[in-house]
């Protein structure tokens, strides 16, 4: 029955990408560029992709705690110490296990087990496991707890479900509350502290935790943390130059950090301004003919190898964010689709290492595709 079911999963997800890319266009200078197929996320797709969180979320074992242990009292299992965001291995990944459930309940209503979702979503985000996460955070050890990637997908998580015009969005929201106050002003009191950002291809990458802050912000009109988002983006990374992406990506990474701080600064510059901005930071990328290599995954089974196939995902919403209203770099949309056709196939049949936490990539580089 399973192998049934992740063959049909396998269907769905390929049904609207192909492996050869026929079309081409022809740019200024009369050389061909292989067209790649735009992703599609549609019911069929939704249902598919709603399996991988449904099957992680509240499944505590294997874990990944990531904690410091001040005494035997911390020696609790993973739904003691994190009634709501316990499954999917580790926390931030039930965080966005969350996220990607909200987000395909909110543009597909009718999601095959669309009440079945609810009901996982109100049991784990009751606001009593809610406020034993609070508590958590305010541990001798924990303060830094998640910090700034899991903090990022606890906001994404709260934007979604402020913009879910739903009952039950408003009961999560409500729930929900005390935990995203807390990591607002987490925010709030680290970014004046960090001298320095964090420029690597993984969790801590101070652009990517500045983005998905930054959207709430702006989402939900807080004031404060947006305006300390674009001071500080400003003055950590408005001088930068040349971005050597040649180096990216490093064997683990699954953010690319080139790309995640030009989709940072897209958000906080006026478009002029980022224009002069990201034509000295990558000025390769406006030139039609720029390409960039898929990241290439040798082994699934392997947790840090599999990031390649997220920094796939997350460079497609970084392109894609990057090229939005910007008709002289609607070329980086191609490039945003070949990196998502690569690494959709791997979605199916994936080891728990990918299974647990890359659906929620691939359905925000979807969210990400202009469709207009």
């Amino acid at each position: 029955m399973k192998v049934q079911y992740l063959f049909a999963m396998f269907i769905l997800l390929n049904s609207c990408i192909t492996s050869e890319e026929k079309n081409t266009l022809t740019i200024d200078n009369g050389h061909p560029v292989a067209i790649a197929p735009q992703p599609q996320l549609g019911l069929k797709e939704a249902n598919a992709l709603a399996e991988l969180p449904i099957h992680c979320i509240q499944t505590e074992y294997p874990n990944k705690l990531n904690q410091t242990i001040g005494s035997d009292v911390d020696l609790q299992s993973p739904e003691a110490l994190h009634p709501a965001f316990y499954g999917c291995f580790d926390w931030h990944s039930a965080v966005h296990g969350h996220w990607s459930l909200v987000s395909l309940l909110k543009q597909f209503p009718d999601l095959d087990k669309a009440e079945q979702i609810k009901t996982m979503l109100l049991e784990n985000m009751s606001s009593e496991n809610i406020k034993t996460e609070v508590a958590y955070f305010y541990g001798r050890y924990n303060t830094s707890y998640e910090r700034t990637y899991g903090w990022a997908w606890l906001l994404k998580l709260a934007e979604e479900l402020h913009t879910w015009d739903d009952p039950t969005a408003r009961i999560l929201e409500s729930n929900l509350q005390p935990l995203t106050d807390l990591i607002v002003n987490k925010y709030l009191e680290f970014l004046p502290k960090l001298f320095y950002p964090i420029r690597v291809g993984e969790h801590p990458n101070t652009a990517f935790g500045l983005s998905f802050a930054y959207d709430y912000a702006e989402t939900l009109n807080h004031t404060q943390l947006k305006q300390l988002i674009e001071d500080r983006a400003k003055h950590w990374y408005m001088d930068d130059t040349n971005c050597p992406l040649e180096w990216e990506p490093s064997g683990f990474d699954f953010l690319s950090p080139c790309l995640e701080e030009a989709a940072l600064m897209k958000r906080v510059l006026p478009t002029e301004a980022f224009k002069g901005w990201i034509s000295d930071f990558m000025p390769s990328l406006s030139d039609p003919e720029f390409t960039l290599e898929v990241g290439v995954v040798s082994d699934r089974s392997d947790g840090k190898l599999v990031h390649l196939d997220g920094v796939n995902f997350s460079r497609a919403w970084s392109l894609n964010e990057i090229a939005r209203d910007l008709p002289e770099y609607a070329h980086l949309n191609n490039i945003a689709n070949r990196h998502m056709n690569y690494s959709f196939p791997n979605l199916v049949g994936d080891s728990y290492e990918g299974g647990h936490w890359l659906g929620s990539f691939a359905i925000y580089a979807l969210n990400s595709i202009d469709r207009d």
